[in-house]
């Protein structure tokens, strides 16, 4: 997918790169015994794998790659709700909804709390490691939801390919500023914004204000 590059000095990234390398190796430590519990509760709740098995994500420069997140729904979520004729008006809501569903009956018991306090998103600590994600960056897309969201709201292609231009965040502006239920091209527009503005006391900022966003759940989905 093509993009816009926003440079930034060599040393921001640099230090964004050290931050984000000390930051996912001491939170996978911090978060041990979650990622333990969480991974029997997954097991105890219902079948299926612990990670959940959804395709690839829209990563920096539009290139693919697959995101770790624990499992929060039932097993091939992901092509029920595309492929199975009973979930045709929940697809369409699906789509309407931005790419995101209230009351998703494919999400499990566990996966609802999980869901709720972005626990699903701790493995995205090993993306990170990877080098493949950010701590702080826009959302991480589906090719087919940007292809979708872009016919729907032409004007929020410019900002789509400022986006792609860098890593995507397990957190970012929009996560935390109490907007996460805002429409695609509300939401494409803040991750656009985050994209010119990044700086490291931005980021330092956004990853401060994360933890109270995860507790108090607001907006998530």
């Amino acid at each position: 997918m093509p993009y816009i590059e926003i440079k930034k000095s060599p040393l921001y990234e640099l230090i964004k790169r050290a931050i984000d390398v000390v930051f996912a190796f001491l939170l996978l430590l911090l978060f041990l015994p979650v990622l333990l519990i969480v991974s029997v509760a997954i097991v105890v709740d219902s079948p299926g794998p612990i990670l959940a098995d959804t395709p690839e994500r829209v990563g920096k420069n539009g290139k693919l790659f697959k995101m770790y997140k624990f499992r929060s729904m039932m097993p091939n979520a992901h092509e029920i709700l595309r492929q199975n004729p009973k979930f045709a008006m929940l697809l369409n809501e699906y789509k309407k909804g931005s790419y995101k569903l209230k009351n998703d009956p494919r999400v499990t018991h566990v996966g609802k709390f999980l869901r709720k306090h972005s626990l699903d998103e701790v493995p995205q600590f090993i993306n990170v490691l990877k080098g493949e994600m950010s701590i702080v960056g826009p959302r991480a897309y589906y090719p087919d939801e940007l292809r979708e969201q872009q016919k729907k709201y032409p004007n929020t292609q410019e900002s789509v390919k400022i986006v792609l231009s860098v890593k995507p965040g397990i957190t970012g502006f929009w996560q935390v500023s109490g907007r996460s239920e805002i429409n695609f091209d509300k939401r494409i527009e803040m991750d656009a914004d985050y994209v010119r503005e990044r700086s490291i006391l931005y980021d330092l900022n956004i990853i401060l204000k994360t933890p109270w966003a995860m507790i108090a759940g607001k907006g998530a989905l």
